[in-house]
């Protein structure tokens, strides 16, 4: 793709990371499988000469897909990961080392935490949580050991709003370095790297998949960390698979479209369940009244579908009723695909810098393609079972 400053968004999902002229004039680049990449000389086998040099290092399928990401990241690099979480651990491991200081929200995906208290305390790494709405009050919490700061918004479950920019602006006055899951958002919504965040991750089993078909994800980073994004991605040899970084090409092309049809309903559904008498609140940084909208306006393009809801009190026996009849909403972890889902959590147990008591059962939701009005009717039968069994 001829790159040029005026495309939007829209037209580089739909070029960026194709060259039909190196494939014959098919449109996408088809799957490379393979390991063994032979050398035509002794010369080129002991210089390593050559784009490519083994599976694990990249091919033509991975590279488009990380060329993509990179132009609509505005990173300098990319790396393909198996999955988020893969995506996350590179990103910390090229950060940080033994007796340095992590710094991590306390709305952070719960396998994270699982990671920096598992993996990285054992190779002697001390994270500490903090209050996601600390912003630029992340200067108190920092010490002279610390290399770098975690942040996510919004929260996960709790969809708490970050103040990224204020926080980066804090990190990298005392030279650490800025790590965020951008989920949520995807760069369509929040462009990480002009935010000021460092190394940014996306779990593209979510929107960029869309299709709940595909475990891959993605870690950019701007010309500063990139290259130890890198030496840490090929130490590990954490590549995704080409059917998969196939899969996940072909949803690039239309993610902007299924995002804005996401957001749209989801806003839609958020402002319906808020005026439910069964609904105690709506957590959605796109409803005025939520606590983080001012920042959401100010820093984000747009809404996701995925937002939570906190039920006014009731027996578990009524909040069972109402989930285990709906027809339209499955339940089941993840979400950006293109249907709806729902399930129910609590943070409590595993938050350690902020307490959460909302006052009445969490649900998170993800607004999938259906029509709004049949995911209405679905959730107005399933209070009528709850109140029914309360």
């Amino acid at each position: 793709m001829r790159k040029n400053p005026t495309f939007g968004p829209a037209t580089r999902l739909v070029h960026a990371g194709r060259d039909p002229s190196q494939q014959h004039g098919f449109v996408n680049t088809p799957i490379y499988r393979g390991s063994t990449v032979l050398y035509p000389t002794y010369d080129a086998i002991k210089h390593r000469r050559g784009r490519y040099n083994y599976g694990t290092s990249g091919t033509p399928t991975m590279d488009a897909l990380t060329e993509a990401w990179t132009e609509l990241a505005g990173a300098a690099g990319t790396v393909a990961t198996p999955s988020g979480l893969a995506a996350l651990t590179v990103a910390l491991m090229a950060a940080v080392s033994a007796g340095d200081h992590l710094l991590v929200t306390d709305s952070a995906y719960r396998p994270t935490r699982q990671f920096c208290d598992g993996v990285l305390a054992r190779f002697g790494v001390e994270t500490t949580y903090y209050d996601p709405t600390v912003g630029a009050g992340i200067a108190a919490l920092m010490r002279d050991n610390t290399r770098a700061v975690l942040v996510e918004a919004p929260g996960s479950q709790s969809f708490e709003m970050q103040d990224v920019p204020a926080i980066a602006e804090v990190v990298h006055a005392r030279g650490g370095t800025v790590i965020m899951d951008n989920t949520w958002a995807t760069p369509l919504l929040f462009p990480p790297h002009e935010r000021g965040v460092d190394i940014a991750v996306e779990a593209g089993t979510k929107y960029l998949s869309g299709g709940s078909d595909l475990l891959i994800g993605l870690t950019s980073a701007n010309a500063k960390h990139f290259p130890a994004v890198r030496r840490t991605f090929d130490h590990f040899a954490l590549c995704a698979g080409p059917e998969d970084i196939f899969l996940a090409l072909r949803g690039l092309r239309t993610m902007s479209l299924r995002l804005r049809e996401h957001g749209q309903a989801g806003l839609e559904m958020a402002q319906w369940l808020q005026a439910r008498p069964e609904v105690l609140r709506v957590l959605h940084p796109g409803l005025p009244d939520d606590p983080g909208h001012a920042i959401w306006r100010r820093d984000f393009a747009g809404a996701s579908g995925l937002f939570g809801v906190i039920l006014k009190p009731c027996p578990e026996a009524a909040l069972a009723a109402m989930l285990d009849g709906l027809e339209l909403f499955g339940m089941g972890f993840s979400w950006g695909g293109f249907e709806s889902l729902v399930i129910p959590f609590d943070c409590a147990p595993y938050r350690t810098a902020t307490s959460w008591a909302p006052g009445g059962w969490g649900l998170r939701f993800h607004i999938g393609l259906e029509d709004t009005a049949d995911l209405k009717a679905d959730l107005e039968a399933g209070f009528a079972r709850l109140r029914a069994a309360s």
